[in-house]
C-alpha cells in the first residue's frame, strides 16, 4: 500500500508559477513511476505528466509540454511538478498517482495508487 499526499496548490494569476509537491509513504518509492493528473469541473481527468522510477523518463502532456516540468527525489519519496506560465485553463483539481513500473505511464486507469488531489486555480 502507497499513500500520497499532495501539497502546494493555490491561487495564482495567469502568467504565474506554482511548485505541487506530492509525497509517498508505505513501500519503496523509487520502485514506482509517478504522475500527475488533473480533473477540471465538469470534465473528465486528464493525464499531465509522468516520470519514470529513476526520473530518467519523463513525459507530458501536449497542453503543458514547455511549461510544466516534474522531477522526483526518491531519498525525499517526493514528486514535484513546477508549472510556469499558468494559464486560467489550467485550473484544475490536480492528483499524484503511483504504480509499480520501470517506465513512464500515461495512462490513468493504469495506475493503482491515488492522493486526495489539490486545487489549482488560475486568475485571468
Amino acid at each position: 500500500q502507497v499513500q500520497l499526499v499532495e501539497s502546494g496548490g493555490g491561487l495564482v494569476q495567469a502568467g504565474g508559477s506554482l511548485r505541487l509537491s506530492c509525497a509517498a509513504s508505505g513501500r519503496t518509492f523509487s520502485n514506482y513511476a509517478m504522475g500527475w493528473f488533473r480533473q477540471a469541473p465538469g470534465k473528465e481527468r486528464e493525464f499531465v505528466a509522468t516520470i519514470s522510477w529513476s526520473g530518467g523518463r519523463t513525459h507530458y502532456a501536449d497542453s503543458v509540454k514547455g511549461r510544466f516540468t516534474i522531477s522526483r527525489d526518491n531519498a525525499k519519496n517526493t514528486v514535484y511538478l513546477q508549472m510556469n506560465n499558468l494559464k486560467p485553463d489550467d485550473t484544475a483539481v490536480y492528483y499524484c498517482a503511483a504504480v509499480i513500473s520501470w517506465g513512464t505511464v500515461v495512462a490513468g486507469k493504469d495506475y493503482d495508487y491515488w492522493g486526495q488531489g489539490t486545487q489549482v486555480t488560475v486568475s485571468s
